[in-house]
């Protein structure tokens, strides 16, 4: 063990300067040699130009292109009309900002919480995910989303834990409850946000309501009103949870979004999930208590063996798909590969879901945990209503980056020398893949 959890709150946020540091510098560096649309800034900035030029109206709203809500494009757009130079690069400028904003509002305010370990963590799993990078210099709309969601969370969480509520913290809940809106209308997944604030709010109301009166009430019902205020009066306008365009299909040549019924994407969203979620909770394989160690490896390897069959649904598209493919060219064959890692990510979830369970009181009595592990298991319930033909890209995993890290040192707090190589790895692979877009045509 190098560090133990007690260490964290100094180590972490010296880490996260670090880290940032080398994105600031890598952002600003590609953002000035690479002027040119790479990844989806051709398919964004055509929002993003028309917010700028437009303003947000009901007509603006209404011919939006693109299927996520037009939170981040309006930020971006506010980039561009604020700095008034060359568009696509104003834009970028403008979503590096967000996470400028994220990590010093986190670095400000966690030592005045009462979870300042769990705040660290989110921001620091934020900055190593494998599209932060990317998310930082280029127009993809996780970037402002990301600034609302992490941020709204975590001061809402803290808000409604404290013994007593305070006009400040009472105006700071209901801002908190904003910001979660807000993440709601800039990328949709966030929508997991309105139940897991709900079930929070319902599992501290009936631990400590009776004592806490109606100012308490009266903070959780009108910053949830708060939250659910944005996507309401967006699915007034658009008439759905997506743009007029993106539900008609006349966006995207091949695609269309909307409500429907898709049994399958909550199974690769969740295949996906246990993906991510290995190289953040791997020490719980060594953990599982040997009574039912050869239990959980028995299921992971049938379940492995079950997901070979399904492998072309299953991962299909993405970064996963592409590492699968890379291994696939070693001597082992594709099959033996992708059933590997099946096993390995189904006996990760086993040890981790174990893990929870054996540790449940530290997740109930920590509102932040609580809210991870709702809106994870929320997020994988939503999918169950994406109709449309659009796939399930891997990259959609990373609003859960943040509260997977949460998770992942709830249940294991300690920094060890395995954990600091794989979260340093993480981190390089990002770096790779935004740079790696630098010499794409």
């Amino acid at each position: 063990m190098l560090w133990s959890s007690d260490k964290n709150i100094f180590v972490l946020p010296r880490i996260i300067i670090v880290i940032f540091t080398c994105t600031i510098l890598s952002a600003i560096l590609f953002i000035s040699l690479v002027n040119r649309p790479v990844y989806d800034d051709g398919f964004n900035i055509y929002d993003i130009h028309g917010y700028a030029q437009e303003g947000v109206s009901s007509t603006s709203l209404r011919i939006q292109r693109n299927a996520p809500g037009p939170g981040s494009f309006v930020w971006m757009a506010a980039g561009v009309r604020l700095l008034h130079d060359e568009e696509l690069r104003d834009a970028r400028l403008a979503s590096l900002a967000s996470w400028i904003l994220l990590v010093v509002g986190i670095l400000i305010a966690a030592p005045y919480t009462g979870f300042q370990q769990f705040w660290y963590v989110a921001l620091l799993t934020a900055l190593i995910f494998p599209y932060s990078a990317i998310a930082t210099a280029t127009l993809l709309t996780e970037g402002p989303a990301q600034l609302f969601a992490i941020m709204g969370v975590l001061v809402w969480t803290e808000s409604v834990s404290r013994p007593k509520i305070t006009p400040s913290l009472f105006i700071l809940s209901c801002l908190a409850g904003l910001a979660m809106g807000l993440a709601t209308i800039s990328r949709q997944y966030y929508l997991a946000l309105l139940p897991a604030a709900g079930a929070v709010a319902l599992y501290q109301f009936k631990r400590r309501a009776p004592r806490e009166g109606p100012r308490w009430m009266a903070s959780i019902i009108l910053s949830l009103v708060m939250a659910a205020t944005p996507m309401l009066l967006l699915f007034h306008v658009w008439k759905g949870i997506t743009s007029p365009s993106m539900t008609a299909g006349i966006s995207y040549s091949n695609y269309q979004a909307g409500l429907g019924l898709n049994f399958l994407r909550p199974v690769v969203a969740s295949f996906c999930i246990g993906f991510y979620l290995v190289p953040l909770t791997f020490p719980i394989m060594w953990q599982v208590h040997p009574r039912l160690r050869w239990r959980a490896l028995l299921t992971a390897s049938f379940i492995g063996i079950v997901a070979v069959r399904f492998r072309e649904n299953i991962v299909n598209i993405g970064v996963l798909h592409s590492v699968i493919g890379t291994l696939s060219r070693l001597p082992l064959n594709g099959v033996i590969v992708f059933g590997f890692i099946a096993m390995v990510i189904v006996y990760n979830a086993i040890a981790f879901g174990l893990l929870v369970w054996e540790k449940r009181a530290v997740v109930l009595e920590s509102p932040p945990v609580l809210f991870a592990l709702l809106i994870v298991l929320f997020y994988v319930c939503e999918q169950l209503g994406v109709g449309g033909n659009i796939p399930f890209y891997d990259r959609y995993v990373f609003p859960l980056a943040p509260f997977m890290g949460m998770l992942a040192f709830a249940l294991i707090p300690e920094l060890t020398y395995p954990r600091l190589i794989v979260g340093s790895g993480m981190y390089l692979f990002s770096q790779g893949l935004l740079w790696r877009l630098s010499h794409l045509p």
